[in-house]
């Protein structure tokens, strides 16, 4: 580590030299405030509470407002999509996509809130990720709007990010407007998988893959529940960025 990082005690979210020289090229000086922001995301603190080695939170909220002003939180993903595609020894640009959708409770009266039809009452968190788990593209919506209509938008962001995309996977939720709307605008196919008849449980090929992206999120204690007020600003921001750390780790 370099001399300024051995000043203090390092937390488990602080970047490696090695995963920081990944992302250096985004964020040049800034990996003070980077540290701090993925201590938040994954502790879930508030930005108040941020522990007083980290500079200001007012210095790391600032940070983290002109990150998403300035798109960094959309070209993060997208760096780190290829590079871990690269690793894994695949195509840099992807050609099959899975999506899906995960209900979370919100803590305050925020925007978007809706309820789904398991009766959470909250927003849903609209995915598409390749068979590795990457993320391609996020959509945070009120929870009672139906997957075959926001599955599109989420689907459409994927395809305008990796025009390469030629196929979809999805569950029977996706079944109808979903598959019509792919197919006439894009061109596009999209596989649906059969529900689990038999007994007891089992992994549906490919299906599990989203599922997993779903897990590594739940590990960020900040998107355990939505505490941000505003989706597109924060919720969808806070999700790339729990999601990049993990592939950072994965590096």
């Amino acid at each position: 580590m370099k001399k300024e990082y051995l000043e203090r005690r390092s937390y488990q979210t602080d970047l490696t030299d090695g995963q920081w020289a990944v992302i250096e090229p985004l964020f040049g000086n800034m990996r003070k405030l980077m540290n701090a922001v993925l201590y938040l995301v994954d502790s879930g603190c508030k930005w108040r509470q941020l522990p007083h080695d980290f500079p200001p939170y007012s210095t790391v909220h600032s940070f983290y407002r002109r990150a998403r002003l300035s798109g960094l939180w959309d070209k993060l993903p997208e760096l780190l999509v290829k590079t871990t595609r690269q690793n894994a020894g695949r195509t840099e640009k992807p050609t099959y996509s899975l999506i899906d959708s995960q209900s979370v409770k919100t803590a305050y009266a925020s925007e978007q809130t809706g309820f789904d039809g398991k009766k959470t009452k909250g927003r849903k968190r609209h995915t598409v990720t390749d068979t590795l788990g990457c993320l391609f593209s996020v959509i945070v919506y009120k929870a009672n709007q139906h997957d075959t209509k926001i599955g599109y938008w989420v689907a459409a962001l994927a395809i305008f990010c990796y025009s390469t995309i030629k196929r979809f996977c999805a569950d029977r939720g996706y079944r109808g407007a979903f598959v019509s709307n792919l197919n006439q605008l894009f061109g596009l196919g999209v596989d649906i998988s059969e529900k689990i008849i038999p007994k007891g449980w089992k992994v549906e090929p490919k299906r599990w893959v989203v599922e997993k992206t779903f897990a590594w999120l739940n590990n960020s204690r900040r998107l355990s529940k939505y505490y941000e007020i505003l989706t597109c600003y924060y919720s969808e921001a806070m999700i790339k960025i729990s999601h990049c750390h993990t592939l950072l780790k994965r590096l």
